[in-house]
C-alpha cells in the first residue's frame, strides 16, 4: 500500500519564463546625432579660423571684449562688410566688402626726434634769453637796485642762464665771514625771486667765496660751511620774494674751488652767488646722478675742476693753503 502511494504523488515541474527586451525607441541615433553635428561645427570653426587672417582675428577679440567701443570706432575687423563681424567700418555708406586697412599703402607720419630735440633746445634758449631781458629791465627799473647794476653778471652757458653776484670792495653782499645779507642784497634776491617764480626752469644756487681761510678752517669751520650756508641764504630769500620751493634742485658750497678771477684767488669778484636757471638737457643730467655744477668760463679756459661739495652742504675738502688772515 505504501509503494501505491508513492506511485499516484504527481510531479509537478516549474519552468521560468524570460521576458522579452522592450524596444530601445531610438535614443542612441539621436546622441549620435549630436556627436556628428558637433564634429562638423568644431571643423568648420577650424577652417574656418585657418582661412582668417591675423588682422581679423584681432577684429574679432576686440568686437567680442567690447563690442560697442569696436562698432563706433570702425576700421578693419570692425566693419568691413564682406567680414565676420560687421559694423561700422572706415565707409559707412558702402554695403560691399571694403578695402581692409592692410591691403593699400599706409600713409605714415614719421618724426624726426633730432629736429625735434633741436626745436626744443630753441625754444627753451629763447625762453631764457627773454628771462634774461626781464632781469635787467626789473633791475633798470628799481632805483635802490640800479646801484647794484655793475655787481650783477648775467651769461648763457650750457647749462642755461647764469646769473652772478659779486662783490665789490665796499660795497659786500654778507656781513664778513657771516651768511647774514646786507638789506641791499636782501632786497635784490627777493626781485629775482618774483621774476624767476615765472618759469618753469629748475635753479642751481651756488656759493663761493675768496681764498682767505679762516683760522684753523681745515677742522673747523672753513669757507666750504661758510659758502653752503650763504647758498642756504640766498635760498630762503628767493623762496620770500615768490619762487617755489620745488624750483630749486640744488644747493651747493664750493668755497673757493672755481674762482671767477682765477690770476687772482683773494679778488674781491670771487666772493659770489650763482643761480643757474637750467635748460632741460643740464636738470636731466642733474636728475640720472651724474653731473658737476657749471664751471665759470674762466676755470675752463685754465684747465681747473671744482672741488668736491656737497649739494645743500659744506664741501668735502679744505678752502686752500695760504696764510691765516681776516676773511670777509
Amino acid at each position: 500500500m505504501a509503494g501505491d502511494a508513492k506511485k499516484l504523488q504527481p510531479i509537478i515541474v516549474k519552468r521560468i519564463k524570460k521576458g522579452a527586451h522592450g524596444h530601445h525607441g531610438g535614443a542612441w541615433k539621436i546622441a549620435y546625432a549630436d556627436f556628428v553635428t558637433a564634429m562638423m561645427a568644431f571643423f568648420l570653426l577650424m577652417w574656418l579660423l585657418g582661412s582668417t587672417t591675423e588682422g581679423d582675428k584681432k577684429g574679432i577679440a576686440d568686437y567680442f571684449a567690447s563690442p560697442l567701443k569696436v562698432a563706433m570706432s570702425g576700421g578693419s575687423g570692425s566693419g568691413d562688410s564682406s567680414h565676420v563681424v560687421r559694423g561700422g567700418g572706415q565707409d559707412l555708406t558702402r554695403t560691399t566688402g571694403q578695402v581692409k586697412s592692410g591691403e593699400i599703402d599706409a600713409r605714415r607720419s614719421t618724426i624726426n626726434l633730432r629736429v625735434l630735440k633741436a626745436e626744443q633746445q630753441r625754444a627753451e634758449v629763447a625762453r631764457l634769453e627773454d628771462l634774461k631781458r626781464r632781469v635787467e629791465s626789473r633791475l633798470a627799473g628799481n632805483e635802490r637796485l640800479a646801484t647794484m647794476r655793475s655787481q650783477i653778471l648775467l651769461d648763457m652757458t650750457a647749462d642755461g642762464l647764469r646769473i652772478q653776484i659779486v662783490d665789490e670792495d665796499g660795497r659786500p653782499m654778507f656781513a664778513s665771514g657771516s651768511p647774514d645779507l646786507q638789506p641791499a642784497m636782501r632786497e635784490l634776491l627777493r626781485e629775482l625771486g618774483s621774476v624767476l617764480a615765472g618759469v618753469p626752469n629748475r635753479l642751481t644756487i651756488e656759493g663761493h667765496t675768496d681764498a682767505m681761510p679762516f683760522p684753523g678752517g681745515e677742522r673747523g669751520y672753513s669757507n666750504w660751511e661758510l659758502s653752503a650756508d650763504r647758498a642756504n641764504a640766498t635760498r630762503r630769500e628767493l623762496l620770500a620774494g615768490g619762487l617755489p620751493d620745488e624750483h630749486v634742485l640744488r644747493v651747493l658750497g664750493l668755497a673757493a674751488s672755481v674762482p671767477l678771477v682765477a690770476t687772482d684767488p683773494r679778488a674781491p669778484a670771487n666772493r659770489r652767488m650763482s643761480l643757474i636757471v637750467m635748460n632741460r638737457e643740464a636738470e636731466e643730467r642733474v636728475l640720472r646722478g651724474g653731473a658737476l655744477p657749471a664751471v665759470s668760463d674762466a676755470a675752463d679756459e685754465a684747465g681747473e675742476r671744482p672741488g668736491a661739495a656737497v649739494p645743500g652742504g659744506a664741501g668735502l675738502s679744505g678752502a686752500g693753503s695760504s696764510p691765516a688772515a681776516a676773511h670777509r
